[in-house]
């Protein structure tokens, strides 16, 4: 998966506080609910072990998210659009102007305007340029865009 160096840094900083501080506090929670006795019977033990083995599994899937990661590298790009970009384009069904920012699906938000490259839209974008006329698909028909502007 495509993402930006900033999102990868926020995923690395996610991590480190999970291995670092979230394993620590509930060591010391678990430390202290074996402190009440009879383990059988206590129940600040076992949301302490439930709160343990969702941060391990927590931990298991931002490390395998890591591993499979592709920074986004827009510096050579210029004018093309592509993962990173901002592509403000004119939508001729809507008769309105919007900009697009085009990311991976880890850091997509439709509602936002952050598109991931592999929806209709950010695939009829990416390797566009400004002036280019584009077409998608979506459940109202077929769409028209013209790009007119790119930037990163």
């Amino acid at each position: 998966m495509k993402v930006t160096a900033q999102y990868k840094q926020q995923l690395e900083k996610q991590l480190e506080n999970l291995k670092v501080h979230a394993r620590n506090d509930i060591a010391q929670k678990i430390k202290e609910a074996r402190a009440f006795g009879d383990l059988s019977e206590n129940a600040e033990y076992d949301a302490a072990k439930d709160e343990q083995a969702r941060i391990e599994a927590q931990i298991i899937e931002l490390e395998n998210t890591l591993k499979s990661v592709e920074v986004i590298d827009s510096e050579n790009l210029m004018d093309t659009a592509d993962l990173g970009a901002t592509v403000k384009v004119y939508d001729y069904d809507f008769d309105e102007e919007i900009e697009y920012k085009i990311l991976g699906s880890l850091q997509a938000d439709p509602m936002n305007n952050i598109i991931s490259n592999e929806s209709p839209i950010g695939k009829a974008l990416v390797g566009s340029k400004v002036g280019d006329i584009v077409y998608y698909n979506s459940p109202a028909g077929e769409m028209k865009l013209k790009i007119l502007e790119i930037t990163y």
